[in-house]
């Protein structure tokens, strides 16, 4: 894509990216999923967790963005640059394909949200769901390939739109709240209505996949630094969207519990902000939060789908995928780039039709396949700091660099382990099979395959664990 004058994004523009990327489908989903999984005082401390991790790994992306200026591709560049270019190349497939199957799940909700009022949309998994979710689909693929100004404009005008019926659910249920209900949701280890009784260990991290996913889109301005105005924006965007975004998610999980007792918010349908509200307000606030869930998923798709394309089209900048995807259009669009994005979606809202659970499915696979790049980042930071590499005459920072890169790095791990072992085996049906793009930008340059023994070993372990995922699919041991 062209970075001209007249293509530069201001702060207010990236900030808007990262928090329209990342309020999306998940922030309406909230109550009824925090209310399956545990009770006021295991959100709480998910919370902590999660925003205290997220936390750090924004810093750790302000703290790149400063230290190194010249890493302008987003994500995958970091991995690249510090672990070497089938790494960065992993990174960049597992970011776009979690985006690709993010736009799935914003889809899927989409259609479930009008199946509460048209019953031939079901759960957002019925054939008539699916043919309209791909018009929409084609719809937009014409939107995006006129440009990303264009898109990015829309997208600002969505997050302003979507935040509106988000603050106002809030206002309201901070006048329903009702200290009794929150403190007998306060615990959340008793089954006194259908709930399996869990310890609080395990209540926990069953959402911890979730808020991975609601905080999904925090880099958002480092994908696009290479557009801002001024390089310094990038940092400070990323900080200001998720501190945002962390406040409204909280007060979301919350004052909802002081709202349902968990029985009745774990039985709701998503999304499941509408039904709480219509708890309050009656069926009208059901409709509101509807149609500011269908604005909110639109704008978020939109920022993925440029996210998506703009991976693509870097990777491809940096040799690691064909040089096709690099091919731009009149408008400055990467269009090969787009057409594989939305071709990969179109085939995931066809497999929706074999999944009796696809929100949820999408949600934690996608949780799953970007916490490897979110991984590879803080372990570059962590890499930065210990050769002490920009860091020549400046001891204090490192330190500081060194805490929040540590973090950021053991929070990725904690993720993937609360994520289980199902969703690295289904990942790795995509960064197995996936490698084929890189092996071909390899011939096309005449390289060798791989660098080393050991991105030999980490394909042949990649591509093992997809076979296994294969069989398990197949004889039910992994169940889609």
């Amino acid at each position: 894509m062209t970075s001209s004058s007249s293509n530069k994004l201001s702060l207010w523009s990236l900030t808007a990216l990262v928090v329209g990327s990342m309020i999306g489908a998940g922030i309406f989903s909230l109550p009824a999923t925090f209310g399956r999984a545990t009770g006021g005082l295991g959100a709480i401390i998910a919370w902590c967790i999660a925003g205290g991790g997220m936390l750090t790994l924004a810093l750790v992306f302000q703290t790149l963005a400063q230290r190194k200026p010249d890493l302008d591709s987003g994500v995958f560049i970091y991995a690249k640059e510090g672990f070497g270019d089938y790494t960065g190349f992993a990174s960049a497939l597992g970011f776009w394909a979690g985006t690709c199957i993010g736009n799935v799940s914003y889809f899927v909700l989409i259609k479930s949200t009008l199946g509460a009022f048209f019953p031939v949309f079901g759960d957002g998994n019925t054939l008539f769901a699916v043919a309209v979710a791909s018009a929409i689909l084609w719809s937009f693929h014409i939107l995006l390939l006129r440009g990303v100004k264009t898109a990015a404009s829309l997208n600002t005008i969505a997050t302003i739109a979507k935040i509106l019926p988000i603050f106002i659910f809030v206002i309201v249920l901070i006048f329903a709240f009702k200290a009794d209900i929150f403190t007998l949701n306060f615990r959340g280890f008793t089954d006194t209505s259908g709930l399996a009784t869990e310890s609080l260990f395990s209540q926990v991290r069953s959402t911890m996949l979730v808020t991975v996913f609601v905080f999904l889109g925090i880099e958002g301005a480092s994908v696009y630094s290479r557009y801002a105005s001024d390089r310094k924006h990038v940092g400070t965007a990323t900080v200001l969207g998720f501190i945002g975004v962390l406040c409204l998610l909280v007060l979301i999980t919350m004052l909802s519990y002081g709202v349902l007792l968990r029985p009745e918010l774990a039985a709701l349908r998503q999304p499941s902000m509408a039904g709480v509200l219509e708890a309050i307000v009656g069926r009208w606030g059901a409709v509101f939060i509807s149609i500011g869930l269908l604005i909110s998923v639109l704008g978020a798709y939109l920022s993925w789908s440029l996210l998506a394309a703009e991976v693509l089209f870097s990777a491809a900048e940096n040799r690691l995928i064909p040089r096709v995807f690099s091919t731009e259009n009149r408008n400055g669009v990467p269009s090969a780039a787009v057409w594989l994005t939305n071709c990969t979606i179109q085939v995931f809202l066809i497999l929706t039709l074999f999944s009796e659970y696809a929100f949820q499915l999408a949600l934690e696979l996608t949780s799953s396949l970007t916490l490897i790049p979110y991984l590879l980042v803080g372990a570059y930071g962590l890499k930065l700091a210990v050769n002490r590499e920009t860091y020549e005459t400046a001891d204090a920072a490192r330190k500081k660099d060194l805490i929040f890169s540590l973090l950021a790095t053991g929070y990725a791990l904690l993720m993937i382990y609360a994520g289980g072992m199902k969703y690295l085996l289904l990942s790795a049906i995509i960064y197995g099979p996936g490698t084929l793009l890189y092996l071909y930008a390899r011939r096309e340059q005449r390289a060798c395959l791989f660098r080393n023994k050991t991105e030999t070993a980490l394909f042949a372990i990649l591509m093992i664990a997809a076979a296994f995922a294969i069989i398990s699919i197949a004889t039910g041991a992994i169940t889609i």
